[in-house]
């Protein structure tokens, strides 16, 4: 280890410990790359640092998507709420002695169903994607003291 001449002065001292200026001296001399934030080993276990890394998520500002989706649900519910109606309007000329009414009857209602299943499915990613665009709140920071304090 090289020391630098300031640092020979004070263990040449006689009756004098360690000098501070040599490891305030060696401490700025190598803390260069850990105040910068980047990594000076390429190990095994290297990576980016901490610093360079973006960690928020990725947001789209583009409305299209939502715009997509709004209308699907839309077209889904109007779509259920006729199909609703011509069930209505099928199991009442099925009371009245239209065997094809219960034909109509079963078709309006499973196609109904299927209507309101999709619309509920894209109301899911709608709200998903809203949620994604919010910003999260930050976390509340941990107790003071560190480890130790916790047990």
């Amino acid at each position: 280890m090289h020391r630098s001449a300031a640092c020979e002065a004070v263990w040449t001292r006689p009756g004098r410990a360690l000098g501070s200026a040599c490891r305030t001296a060696a401490a700025i001399r190598h803390n260069g790359p850990v105040t910068t934030g980047k990594r000076t080993t390429q190990g095994r276990h290297a990576a980016p640092a901490r610093l360079e890394e973006s960690t928020a998520p990725k947001r789209s500002s583009s409305t299209g998507p939502l715009l997509l989706l709004a209308l699907g649900i839309t077209a889904a519910v109007v779509a259920w709420g006729y199909l609703v109606y011509l069930a209505i309007d099928f199991g009442t000329a099925a009371r009245d002695g239209d065997s094809r009414g219960w034909l109509f009857l079963a078709l309006a209602t499973i196609g109904a169903i299927a209507c309101l299943f999709l619309a509920l499915m894209l109301g899911m990613r709608l709200v998903a994607r809203l949620r994604a665009n919010t910003p999260s709140p930050p976390e509340p920071p941990g107790p003071p003291g560190g480890r130790r304090a916790l047990r």
